[in-house]
This record gives structure tokens, sequence and C-alpha cells, in this order.
């Protein structure tokens, strides 16, 4: 039933709606969903939250500190495998992987799955955000809205775009960032055709959160006073801090995950991470939930609301102690962050890393101010600067960071601060590390998205269909009389040597026995063993055609074989990958 009304829909629209119109309007569809997904999401987390700590006594709330994020990860993990089939794994790489590998199809499941997991994570206190979650769930909705409108990857991929932007926007309420951070961090190229249901899906992800919550804004405070050209000084070291601290950001991040990894099962794993996560909530408190509370207080310049809810810390008022947390809480939120993930719970980087830049800007102007350095600056402004540095610097998003900071906050008076602390953060990172947070957690997975539009299109030709078969092999213990028989036979200058178990010993090519293969005396003495010699290199099939083509330049080969575990199965010519190059590309740009 279903089945005949999607396919009489798709009759319709096809007579009566241009596929550029269609785009548009399944992009405000898009937007839409997403938007409820964000409302349901935020408003479910907060209200875990609120019942689970709201009311209770400063001396005993830290004790269920230790518990509530470690039972947050056993639900998340109970509800991720056995209800809804969808558990572990990183939210945004996963999407980058799926549009380059995978023709932009996402798993239907992603379309809710990420909404119940990450709200029993976050809201018992997981130290992540909503964001990955949220860009998955409207990335999953744009990429099977189109498969079921069959649409092809190329429209498919605009559609996440659209999943993403409105995702953003609605946790954010900034419709800018949204589009921005689709484009720079989620597409790997944006056509006028593509921008325009990114704008339309970003603006209806943040008004359907308008309608349904009001105007909620993360930050809510009114930025006061403007830049001051004699502050540069302090923000080109403001850019080298937070470039710093992305790096100790991402190594942190990457070295917690791989240690989680090495523990095999799943329920031990939860229980160390958890554990070990509920203490470090003990002890920093602050790093509890998304964090940006936190923030907002550090900007309306009140440190002192970062020891309140401690039972250790709640009655000093020493200035050198706060600073001293401050620092303690940078180094430890990543690894909050990363254990929550690690060990089973959902959500993303995204919240921490702006978290972080928060607590590293306010405690570098807060320590300037406090021990006299020069003049004073003002704590907000390099709070919030801050962010976008460590934000650019981790997810090497510089654009995305300086317009979502500058739309949450109002504060388009610091473009030109933030402008600069972002590019001076990216180029301290990639001094240390060329790839973002995202690309780094694929390549520990060993998966490589590519970089270019020839990266993609080389990346979507397989090995195995490719492969030439046509070539003759003969066998190591025959004779070169032999191998002239062959050669009568083939059209081609290359033989693999391969024994009666399929293995490849060597090749001959026909310049190895130019000068001797019309000796009949030697036709009938000379082993091809004798003549045969190693191939400058072999191809797996399992190897990516970044390897494969790698391997090409560094070899100076025209043809390597491909073999498995040492069998033979075939040759790949650099014509051969060159004419499904072309082929791919014309598809495309058909497309």
């Amino acid at each position: 039933m279903a089945k005949d009304i999607i396919t009489r829909f798709l009759i319709w629209r096809l007579k009566h709606i241009s596929t550029k119109n269609f785009m548009l309007i399944l992009s405000g569809v898009i937007g839409i969903l997403t938007g409820l997904a964000s409302v349901i999401l935020k408003v479910s987390v907060h209200s875990i939250q609120h019942w689970l700590i709201e009311g209770f006594q400063i001396e005993y709330a830290n004790f269920f500190f230790i518990l509530y994020p470690l039972i947050g990860i056993f639900l998340t993990y109970v509800v991720g495998k056995y209800i809804v089939k969808d558990y572990g794994g990183h939210g945004i790489p996963e999407i980058l992987y799926n549009i380059s590998k995978k023709n932009s199809l996402i798993p239907r499941v992603k379309m809710y799955s990420r909404v119940f997991t990450s709200c029993l994570t976050v809201g018992l206190g997981g130290s992540v955000g909503l964001e990955a979650p949220i860009v998955v769930t409207g990335s999953a909705i744009g990429s099977n809205s189109g498969l079921l409108m069959h649409l092809n990857a190329k429209k498919r991929n605009i559609l996440i775009g659209c999943g993403a932007a409105g995702g953003i926007s609605a946790i954010f309420g900034s419709p800018i960032g949204g589009v921005i951070f689709a484009i720079e961090v989620i597409l790997m190229e944006v056509n006028t055709a593509a921008f325009i249901p990114l704008l339309i899906a970003s603006v209806l992800g943040s008004l359907t959160t308008m309608v349904l919550i009001g105007n909620d804004p993360i930050f809510s405070f009114n930025l006061s006073g403007e830049f001051i050209a004699a502050h540069t000084p302090y923000y080109l070291l403001l850019g080298v801090v937070t470039g710093l601290v992305s790096v100790y950001f991402i190594k942190a991040v990457l070295r917690t995950e791989n240690l989680l990894e090495k523990q095999h099962n799943p329920w031990l794993k939860m229980l160390i991470g958890g554990a070990v996560l509920g203490l470090i909530i003990f002890f920093f408190p602050p790093i509890y939930g998304e964090g940006y509370s936190t923030l907002n207080s550090l900007i309306l310049g009140d440190p002192a609301v970062l020891l309140n809810r401690s039972p250790f810390f709640s009655e000093i008022n020493n200035t050198y102690f706060i600073l001293f947390y401050l620092l303690m809480i940078i180094f430890a939120k990543p690894i909050a962050a990363a254990l929550t993930i690690g060990s089973g719970g959902s959500g993303g980087i995204f919240a921490p890393s702006l978290y972080v830049g928060g607590i590293t800007g306010f405690l570098f102007a807060f320590a300037n101010n406090f021990f006299g350095i020069y003049i004073p600056i003002p704590v907000a402004h390099f709070t919030l600067v801050a962010m976008c540095g460590v934000m650019s610097g981790v997810q090497h998003a510089p654009l995305s960071a300086i317009f979502l900071i500058a739309e949450v906050t109002g504060g388009y008076e610091l473009f030109v601060p933030l402008m600069l602390v972002s590019a001076i953060s990216l180029a301290t990172t990639n001094y240390f590390d060329k790839n973002s947070l995202y690309k780094n957690q694929l390549l520990e997975q060993g998966k490589h998205i590519p970089e270019t539009k020839d990266e993609q299109v080389l990346g979507l030709i397989d090995i195995r269909r490719i492969m030439e078969k046509d070539l003759l092999p003969i066998h190591p213990d025959a004779v070169l009389k032999d191998l002239c028989g062959l050669v009568k036979l083939s059209n081609r200058n290359i033989f693999p040597v391969v024994d009666e178990k399929g293995t490849l010993n060597g090749i001959i090519t026909l310049d190895d026995i130019r000068d001797i293969m019309f000796d009949r005396e030697k036709q009938n003495e000379v082993q091809i063993r004798q003549l045969m010699h190693s191939p400058p290199d072999t191809i797996q099939p399992s190897e990516s055609m970044r390897e494969v083509m790698d391997k090409f330049e560094r070899s100076g080969a025209w043809n390597l074989p491909v073999v498995d575990n040492g069998m033979y199965l075939g040759f790949i010519s650099k014509s051969r990958i060159f004419n499904a190059y072309r082929t791919r590309l014309i598809r495309q740009q058909k497309e």
C-alpha cells in the first residue's frame, strides 16, 4: 500500500515538479524534521538533568555524580544494542565516511537512534554535546529522504548537508553558522544549486525550534564593549595558546579512546570508563553534562560558580586556587569526553571543544588581569574568542567557528579578533597535526576520506571491477619454449609466473626474453624460474585507490599484479584506472 502511494507520488512529481524545485521542497521538510528532533532532544536532556540534580544538597549531590554517568552509559549501550540496534561509533566522522565511500547512504536507524541514546548519555551527565547526534539525525533524514524519492548520490549528498545545517541551526539558533558548517565540514563542494537548499533547511530548522520552545539561546548575555586595537598582541598570543590547547585536545581524545579500545569486553569497558568519568566529575563538577551554564557564568565574570557544587572546594575563595582549578578542567574535559564516547556513550566533541575554549579564554584573561600584566583585557571577549579558536583547531573549521560564535553571542563587533585567533589557532594546530579530530578518528579505524574531488572519484573505483584477468600465467617449472607458445596466443607483454597452488612467484615481460626467445637450444634448456623477477610492487584487493596510485607513482610501473595473501588474482594497469576515472567523472557531471 505504502509503496503504491510513493510510486504514484513520484510519477506525479516527475510530471508536475522539476527536480530543482523538488529539492527546495525537500530541503524545507528536512529542516523542519531536524528542528523537531532537536526540540525533542533538548527538552528531554534538560528535563532529565533538572530532575536528577535539582534540590540536592551540595554535600550529597556529588556522590550521585559518580553513578549518573555510569548509569547513563549502561542504559545507552542497552538501548542502542538491544532496542534500536545502533550503538557505538563516532557521529560526524561516520557521516563523512558514508558520503565519501557509501554513495551518501546512511542507515535508516540513525534517523532516530542517536536522539534516544544521546538523550540518556548527556541527560545523565555524560561529558559530551548534543550537536553531533543531531547532525547525524538530520543527515540520516536527508539521506533517506533522497533514497525514498529515488534521487541520485549527488542529490542525496546535498540533502545530507541540509540535515546537518538544520541540526546546527536548531541546536544553536544559528542559521548562518549551520550553513557554513555544512559547507565546510560535511560537503566537499557546493554550487548555487546546493547553496539555496542549505539556506532553506537551516532557516526552517531554527524557526521550528523557536516556534516550539521559544528563543532559548545557549549563551544568554548581552555583550558590551568593542574590539580595541591595543588588545591585538593579546589576541595573537591567544591564537597560539588555543592552537596548542587544540593539539592537546585531539591527542587526549585519541589516546583515551585507544586505551578503551584495548578492552574488548563491552561491559568491562563501560564499567571502567564510566567509573573513571564519574570520579573526574566528582572532583570537577563543572565538567558534568554539556557545561554551557558554566560558560555563561564565566562570561559574566563569576568564576566562583566553578566551586559552588564541589563538596571539597565550595568554601575556598582563593584566586590562585581558582586559576589552578581552571587549568585542571582544561586538561580533564577532553579525557572526560573521550571516556564518555569510548566506553559506550553517545554524543560529540563539538560542545567539549567549545567548553575547553571558553575555559582557556577565561583563564588567559583572568590571569592577565589578576597579575596586572601590561593592560587589563575584557574577560568576556577573550572567553568567546578562545571558544572560536579551539573549535577551529580541533575541527579544522575556522569559518564555522567564526560565524557560529558571532551569531550565537551577537558579538559581531568581535569579527576581527575572531578571524585572527581562528586563523592562528588553525595554523598552530596544523604545524603539529594536519588532520582534524574527525579525520584522525577515521584514520585510527583504518578509514581514509578524500580531501579533493579527484580523490573522491578515485575512491569510488573498485579494484576488483577494473582488474584484468586476461594475462596468461605460466608455471615456474616450465621452459622458455612453453612461454614462446603463450606469446603467440597472447596480445599482452606481461606473463605472471604462478605455481600449481595459485601463488604468484614473479613476472616475465617480453623484454626479458626478446634476445633469446628464438634460440632453439635455449628454448628447451632455460627454465622460467631462471627468467622471472619480482614485480615492482603488488596490490591488495582491500587497498584504497589512493594507495594504489601511490604504488604506481613510487614504482614507475604501468602494470602491477593484484595478490591476496600471496595468491595471484590479476593485474591492474594505469590506463584501466584512467578510463574508469573518466567514466565516473562524466557520469557525475551528467547527474
